[in-house]
């Protein structure tokens, strides 16, 4: 490969993550801001002019998609490469990346300029990584926003390269850029069709070598509690507080499956949100579990709690809506092995170690898997998202153009 191959990465990186595209929770629009409209119009047209063909924000879905055009005779599958452009609930406005070249690998960083925000090995050892690289990091006021700005970077990266090169040779490549992943939403609409893929990764992972097809699966629960309010000379036989009912509520589920006391394939139920008064409460729940037959277990228990509740009460005080979030990746790859062991192959010949776990998450190729396109997801280098304490490694994103190119190149092999 020529030495040109990352060229305008730590550029292109640092111009995106300064373009604010948070999401927007509480908006029904697709995408849920108008930001990230804005920002994948100026992603079209960087495409353009790197001279990708059929370059358009698809209306189904509002992903901006793009296609290197085959340049090789044999037939071979199409491979798809996504991303997502928006940013996650923490600060995002006026992100201001620092870089640090040539890190030490055990000194502190300060990333405001009186050290009140620090990256430490002792409270961060991947620090520990990254002796010699080059790390982006935050000025500690923001995220960085490397979730998933990184995966951008490098895919556009990748095709910039391919672009430049065409004795390079390659299947036909789509790219599929799209919103509202950190809300959870972005990928309910994505057209297979239209992305017209064989199998695609989300490059959207952590750090070097995450391989990532084992998946949660995922529901949430919103609860409101009517309570009755009355002073408390008369309380009793009278009052409702709904406080007490949300705390009733919390202790009935099982206190050792809460997200902080729970690792690998355990499941959780996790009070995400909470408000209340004696008159109302409300909370949010989110309900994780690799194992589909589990999954279904937390939500029936979670509604005989709920059921319990109102029996109690003599009244249908306590509402509930619950719903599913998205499933297990690993379930929609069954007979599609094929498009991990690509990505797993690729790695090991550019000696990387696979890292392969499952994962405490989801991710959008979880919601595009299921809609019929195989969608591992594969690092982007990541560390510490959704905090002022994100921070990415150059020489890692570097490395995750380097698979994806590599995929290309063994995807010809298997044509």
């Amino acid at each position: 490969m020529a030495n040109d191959q990352y060229a305008g990465l730590l550029d292109r990186f640092l111009k995106y993550v300064r373009t604010e595209t948070r999401s927007n929770p509480a908006a029904q629009t697709v995408p849920s801001d108008p930001k990230e409209t804005a920002f994948l119009k100026e992603l079209a047209a960087e495409l353009t002019e790197l001279g990708l063909a059929n370059v358009h924000i698809n209306q189904q879905s509002s992903y901006l998609m793009a296609t290197i055009p085959s340049n090789v005779d044999q037939v071979v599958p199409t491979i798809g490469y996504i991303a997502h452009v928006d940013t996650a609930d923490f600060n995002a406005h006026n992100v201001n990346p620092q870089i640090v070249e040539d890190y030490d690998g055990h000194s502190p960083i300060k990333l405001d300029p009186a050290g009140k925000y620090q990256l430490t090995v002792e409270d961060f050892p991947s620090l520990k990584k990254y002796q010699g690289d080059t790390l982006i990091t935050t000025d500690g006021t923001t995220l960085l926003g490397a979730d998933d700005k990184s995966g951008v970077a490098e895919i556009i990266t990748m095709a910039a390269y391919l672009m430049a090169h065409p004795e390079v040779k390659h299947g036909e490549i789509k790219i599929g850029l799209g919103p509202d992943e950190e809300i959870g939403t972005g990928a309910d609409h994505f057209d297979v069709a239209d992305f017209g893929a064989d199998m695609a990764y989300t490059v959207d992972g952590g750090p070097l070598g995450e391989l990532e097809y084992e998946t949660f699966n995922a529901a949430q629960a919103e609860i409101e509690i009517a309570g009755k309010d009355v002073h408390t000379a008369v309380a009793k036989g009278t009052m409702i507080n709904a406080i007490q009912v949300a705390i009733d509520l919390h202790n009935s589920l099982p206190a050792h499956e809460r997200a902080e006391r729970t690792a690998g394939r355990e499941g959780f139920f996790h009070l995400y949100k909470f408000a209340g008064t004696v008159d109302h409460a409300s909370m949010t729940y989110l309900i994780r579990d690799h194992d589909r037959q589990t999954f279904e277990e937390r939500k029936r228990l979670l509604q005989r709690v709920v059921a319990g509740l109102n029996t109690g009460l003599g009244a249908d005080r306590v509402s509930m809506k619950l719903y599913d979030q998205y499933y297990n990746l690993k379930d929609a790859l069954k007979g599609h092995m094929e498009v991990v062991d690509l990505a797993k192959k690729a790695m090991e010949e550019l000696g990387i170690k696979p890292d392969i776990y499952p994962v405490r998450g989801g991710t959008d190729g979880s919601t595009i898997s299921y809609l019929g396109l195989p969608t591992p997801n594969l690092f982007a280098g990541g560390e510490n998202m959704h905090s002022r304490f994100e921070y990415v490694s150059l020489q890692t994103m570097e490395r995750a153009v380097d698979v994806l190119l590599k995929i290309n190149e063994l995807n010809l092999k298997q044509g």
